[in-house]
């Protein structure tokens, strides 16, 4: 059993998801920016309290599975979501939508997916992809940060669906319920309902100094600080943590202000506002800037360099981010959108 379904390769694993099966049910404007923007995908958070694999919790954007829902909710386009605490359950809830021609999300954990490198392989249990058909015992699935499709046993399947610990997906699975048509209309409203959560989010979300703006602006000034506090080589351990989660978990830090500059300028044909273009260059400033403090994160961690001063310019980094993106939140903020 198969269904009809086009892979197309992405960035990021939950916009990629997103995308596919909003264009497999007619969606076919549905871009991976859009779905990113739509979806109010760009955030921040350091959680220093909460520890994940030996360093303090970092993301860069929203919650797992948020994008999906808050894309599909924006374009008014029903959802099913559902998790198991029987993995057999699980198994028959997947094969009766693939028999009914209807391709499906799974949350996945990436460490015992044999079709990653082993080297890119570790404990995360937020990873997308999508299940398109099976034969005999093998599904087909479409992994959108692939170049193409692959294939994974049913007892492969399974063991990344039931994967333990943080975020453990418990064999989730999610799929728009229905084909319905989606107008450009729709499509321009669901952009400003994205941009302006995404604002909020940013900029007045309550949460302290550790989400937002806020978050980027006080990890900056707390890094300054690890070399003394932590010891070089616990220090060089959080550090390497950050630029995990920056580089290798989806597109990270960097990767996903280029998105959302990519975004706003897809956004225009739906929202002619010129000023979208001079916003969107302020994002790519952003991602170019994270890049370059992932290096410098980097150069710690390997024992290149590590003086205190090292440290600074780190944490200087992160306090000139969080700067260019209050600026670019605070513009899109003023933007007057139409009614």
């Amino acid at each position: 059993m198969e269904t009809k379904f086009e892979h197309l390769q992405s960035a990021h694993c939950e916009n990629g998801v997103t995308t596919n099966l909003l264009r497999s049910v007619g969606v076919q404007k549905m871009t991976e920016p859009l779905a990113f923007g739509i979806g109010s995908g760009l955030y921040f958070v350091h959680l220093p309290f909460l520890k994940i694999n030996k360093g303090p919790a970092i993301a860069f954007r929203t919650m797992p599975g948020l994008i999906f829902k808050r894309t599909c909710d924006s374009l008014r386009i029903p959802v099913i979501r559902k998790k198991f605490s029987s993995k057999q359950q699980a198994e028959d809830f997947l094969d009766n939508c693939l028999k009914a021609g209807r391709s499906v999300g799974c949350q996945v954990g990436v460490y015992y997916l044999t079709y990653f490198p082993k080297e890119y392989r570790f404990h995360f249990n937020a990873h997308n992809i999508i299940v398109y058909g099976k034969e005999n015992d093998i599904y087909k699935v479409s992994d959108p940060v692939m170049e193409t499709v692959t294939t994974l046993s049913s007892y492969e399947l399974e063991r990344v669906r039931f994967a333990r610990g943080p975020l453990a997906p418990r064999g989730q699975v999610y799929y728009p319920v229905e084909d319905k048509p989606v107008t450009d209309e729709q499509i321009s409203k669901a952009i400003v309902r994205g941009i302006k959560k995404n604002v909020f989010h940013m900029l007045t979300l309550p949460g302290g100094p550790v989400a937002g703006i806020t978050g980027i602006a006080a990890a900056g000034r707390r890094i300054k600080t690890w070399r003394d506090k932590l010891g070089p080589q616990n220090a060089g351990l959080y550090l390497a943590q950050l630029v995990r989660m920056q580089e290798e978990i989806g597109t990270g830090g960097g990767g996903f202000r280029y998105i959302y500059g990519a975004f706003l300028q897809e956004a225009h044909p739906f929202l002619p506002i010129d000023e979208l273009f001079n916003i969107s260059k302020l994002f790519t400033q952003s991602g170019d800037l994270w890049r370059t403090a992932a290096v410098q994160a980097a150069g710690i961690y390997r024992g290149r360099i590590g003086a205190q001063q090292d440290y600074d310019t780190m944490g200087d980094y992160l306090i000139e981010i969080a700067e260019i993106e209050k600026r670019a939140f605070q513009a899109l903020s003023k933007i007057k959108w139409p009614s």
